[in-house]
């Protein structure tokens, strides 16, 4: 069940918590047993990652994961996933336990971890109940939303938690650090934005899938974007053709996108968002943590899957 679920990612996020700890302490410097803690916080973010996987596909009756059946479609398997799902969650305490278990940043690592579940699951639940609740109304759909949905669910997990990780192994206080996590959580949401914008004008063949977001309903950028630029006639095209699986009704809602611009809309949000982000990181007064912080931007800033 672990080989089957924590397995098989690109393992960005824990690669992230050694990268980070590595900038922040300098790699000539680091002995073997630190880069092993470093590796096994990296771990338990795969962990969660893993137990987030498990359950959302459940719940979104997902199919296919990571060019395999999903966990509880797999025979013998079915609904004993969400308890697989526990476990897994269950695992990340015991594997800090046992070996940060008198660490003076035992506690706070344990905080971490439960708070950042916490947002994720909230996420999760905004996400939910605004995409799969009763009647599809797009009328529920807006900037505020999507960006509540995206910070929650993704960003604190993603971007923020294996930064977290790497500074309190690194003897840092993380309440003097709440610029840091709000550049993290902006970082978090621009990934995502590039997401809902590849999901829909990236090349299948290059970024190993094809979008779905227009068929799934998703209250993604580029609709929230449609919906606020679209006059009457075109929010009705919206109403009528958003979310049916039909091709032609996906192709009519694309053409809308074409007619509203939002490619150079995208392009134009992306390249704000790098100045801010920079101008931001810049004012850190830590050259260390604005490297890691600029390390994370360069891996996804203009990326193409």
């Amino acid at each position: 069940m672990i080989d089957y679920n924590v397995l098989g990612g690109k393992c960005n996020r824990g690669l992230s918590v050694v990268d980070s700890y590595k900038l922040l302490k300098g790699a000539d410097v680091l002995g073997e047993e630190e880069m092993f803690l470093a590796c096994t916080l990296g771990w338990c973010i795969e962990w969660l990652q893993a137990f987030f996987l498990v359950l959302d596909d459940i719940m979104d009756d997902s199919h296919t994961r990571r060019g395999q059946p999903c966990w509880f479609r797999v025979p013998q398997v079915g609904f004993i996933a969400v308890n697989d799902g526990i476990i897994l969650r269950n695992h990340i305490s015991r594997i800090l336990r046992r070996h940060f278990k008198g660490k003076p940043y035992y506690a706070d690592l344990l905080d971490l971890f439960n708070e950042v579940e916490f947002k994720t699951a909230s996420g999760q639940l905004l996400d939910l109940i605004t995409t799969h609740e009763g009647e599809k109304d797009l009328t529920k759909y807006n900037i505020t939303v999507h960006r509540r949905i995206v910070q929650y669910k993704t960003a604190y997990y993603s971007f923020y938690l294996p930064v977290a990780c790497a500074l309190l192994l690194s003897g840092e206080n993380l309440e003097n650090y709440s610029a840091v996590e709000n550049i993290l959580v902006e970082m978090g949401t621009y990934f995502q934005v590039q997401d809902d914008y590849l999901d829909c004008y990236g090349d299948p063949e290059f970024i190993g899938k094809i979008g779905t977001d227009i068929e799934d309903y998703k209250c993604s950028w580029l609709v929230v974007q449609a919906l606020e630029r679209a006059d009457e006639s075109q929010k009705h095209i919206l109403f009528e053709n958003y979310g049916k699986k039909d091709p032609a009704c996906v192709a009519k809602v694309k053409n809308l996108y074409k007619e509203l611009s939002l490619e150079a809309l995208f392009q134009e949000y992306e390249n704000e968002s790098y100045k801010k982000l920079i101008a931001d990181i810049e004012a850190q007064p830590s050259i260390a943590v604005q490297n890691v912080l600029k390390s994370f931007l360069h891996k996804i800033y203009k990326r193409q899957k």
